[in-house]
């Protein structure tokens, strides 16, 4: 039997190893590039031989899969993460709507939630007349520099509001809004408009047009849509009335109640 500080070792060791392969896995990033055991160990500040063992068992777990190129991450983790209950109910919901505003738009169309303090993008749907990399599904951005953040955080609870801006807001472009006073001028015309533009703040070359998605009439704020193209604030704002109209009837949509939701009711009063 283990006695007590033995005990506290193993838990430590467990932790200690959890969090090292937590890290290797923090490694990749949207160039997808596969990565040899020598430059995860590198890059991670973990000795090789430990990344050696932590990468055998992430690639037997399914998390990571060896290629003739290196490793890159595997499918499990795209498994677990459509079982997320508040992104998948959301991007499944949202998918036809999304979809409808990139064949109006020809623009590439993204939906996200709030996670933390950034923006996570559950959807992305793209033009072939135009290529945006800097989003991509599962990435994350800066509330502050991006339309949709700026659609989310206008409507999202004024604790949370002033804990972002009460944090250094630093610049993705020359164009970004970083002064918290201007910041909070531009949430407040978003929250009269119900849409915000990113026009160039999150990428040169880029405007984004965002609004707000609730849970239902009156609940509260759980994500934004969004189109983005590549010119300036004159043509982004052509686009308001698409992006608006899709997010008000996402938003109805979401107050419906699901198809299984009635299924059980109506199985219920058959009883």
């Amino acid at each position: 039997m283990l006695r007590p500080a033995e005990q506290d070792d193993d838990r430590d060791g467990a932790a200690s190893s959890l969090s090292r392969g937590l890290a290797l896995l923090d490694l990749f990033d949207s160039s997808r590039q596969p990565l040899s055991i020598s430059e995860m160990a590198r890059r991670s500040g973990i000795p090789k031989s430990t990344t050696h063992r932590l990468v055998l068992d992430l690639i037997t777990w399914g998390a990571l899969e060896r290629g003739p190129r290196g490793v890159t991450l595997g499918v499990r983790l795209f498994e677990l993460g459509s079982l997320v209950p508040a992104s998948s109910t959301l991007r499944e919901i949202a998918l036809p709507y999304a979809h409808a505003l990139n064949e109006a738009t020809k623009l590439t169309c993204n939906l996200a939630i709030r996670e933390g303090d950034e923006i996570l993008y559950i959807e992305k749907i793209t033009t072939r007349t135009l290529r945006v990399p800097h989003s991509r599904v599962g990435g994350r951005a800066r509330m502050h520099a991006t339309a949709l953040g700026k659609a989310i955080l206008a409507f999202s609870d004024p604790a949370f509001v002033d804990d972002v801006l009460g944090r250094p807001l630093t610049p993705q472009t020359s164009q970004t809004i970083c002064d918290p006073t201007e910041l909070r001028k531009e949430l407040a015309r978003v929250r009269g408009a119900r849409v915000a533009y990113d026009v160039e703040e999150s990428r040169l070359g880029l405007f984004c047009v965002s609004a707000p998605v609730f849970a239902g009439s009156g609940g509260p704020v759980v994500g934004a849509v969004s189109v983005t193209g590549a010119t300036d604030l004159a043509i982004a704002q052509r686009y308001a009335p698409a992006v608006i109209t899709t997010a008000i009837a996402l938003t109805g949509a979401l107050q419906k109640p699901s198809v299984s939701s009635r299924n059980r009711e109506r199985t219920a009063a058959g009883r």
